[in-house]
């Protein structure tokens, strides 16, 4: 059982660790150009330097509820981690960690429609480059549902032995 709890901890700050750098790094779409590479995040529009995204009036609104979303799913998993650390100490044998689990299935949530608002809307617009593609942030963006889907459902079947 410690094993387990263990191994649920783990990859609950590694998730935690990969919302923020799929956050803060601007590397959301790549995309080639005559000078090189340009990359765009929620953020910045980053080539040699990194300067302000440039974001149609269309488009704005998606990209403010996407970094919504994004900075909600942090601190949802955030609080679910320091849940989960108080109710492992403070929960009596044989009681489920109901309250962790509802609020990591809330951050699953938040980070479900952030990358689905930033599929649906800003996909394949990287300015001034050719042939662009999703880059290591989308992917973490994604790999981050899944743990935080995964660690949800395991929080509301685990019970403190």
């Amino acid at each position: 059982m410690l094993v387990l709890l263990a191994g649920i901890f783990v990859v609950h700050i590694a998730t935690v660790i990969m919302l923020f750098v799929s956050t803060i790094a601007n590397v959301w779409m790549v995309g080639s150009s005559n000078v090189g590479t340009i990359s765009t995040g929620l953020w910045l529009l980053c080539n040699k330097t990194c300067t302000q995204l440039p974001v149609s009036s269309r488009d704005e609104a998606s990209l403010k509820a996407v970094q919504a979303f994004m900075i909600l799913s942090i601190i949802f998993s955030v609080v679910a981690l320091i849940l989960f650390i108080i109710q492992l100490f403070t929960l009596e044998k044989g009681k489920r960690f109901y309250m962790t689990g509802a609020v990591m299935l809330v951050c699953w949530m938040c980070i479900l429609i952030a990358v689905s608002i930033y599929t649906a809307r800003l996909t394949g617009t990287v300015a001034y480059s050719t042939n662009p593609h999703h880059g290591y942030c989308f992917i973490l963006a994604w790999i981050c549902f899944c743990f935080s889907l995964i660690i949800g459902i395991l929080y509301l079947v685990l019970r403190k032995k």
